[in-house]
């Protein structure tokens, strides 16, 4: 990995939430739902990602197999982001946000302007809005919309180095 280059993540099932957003935060990030943890590992050391979890016996095993894995602490998101802050400065990880994803497929997101959205939202977020963002892949439609400023205050934790 590129010194420049923020890492890949595998998150386990406990962290679905947090995979989300960094997601949206523009982490590449595999949210790892179901299945034994000797494949989330597998996975996660064959596309070279660095595993997010909260459980302890995991980040165990993962160094056992040579793999990087990060314990994620808190109990809000807030509070799990600044554990993966610290986490990733322990482990030497440069954490540089890029380009948001889709929150469920994981793909990069393209720009969109007003007029491409057409009927696919309804009139009063076209009216509101002028910047959008598609997944090229499902097709999900992403706006700034008022949820957005939370976003930016809660991705600011991962702002700090």
């Amino acid at each position: 990995m590129a010194v420049s280059e923020s890492p890949k993540f595998a998150a386990d099932a406990m962290l679905g939430s947090l995979a989300r957003k960094l997601r949206i935060f523009g982490f590449d990030t595999v949210y790892f739902r179901e299945g034994p943890d000797s494949q989330l590992l597998a996975l996660a050391k064959a596309e070279e990602r660095v595993v997010l979890t909260s459980d302890r016996a995991l980040v165990a095993n993962a160094r056992k197999r040579l793999v990087v894995a990060l314990l994620i602490e808190g109990r809000d998101e807030r509070e799990r982001l600044a554990s993966l802050e610290v986490a990733a400065l322990k482990e030497s990880l440069v954490l540089t946000q890029s380009i948001s994803r889709c929150a469920l497929c994981n793909k990069p997101l393209e720009s969109l302007r007003r007029a491409d959205v057409g009927s696919a939202l309804p009139s009063g977020i076209v009216r509101r809005h002028r910047v959008y963002f598609r997944c090229p892949d499902c097709r999900k439609l992403y706006w700034k919309g008022g949820h957005w400023r939370k976003l930016r205050r809660l991705s600011s934790v991962l702002s700090r180095q």
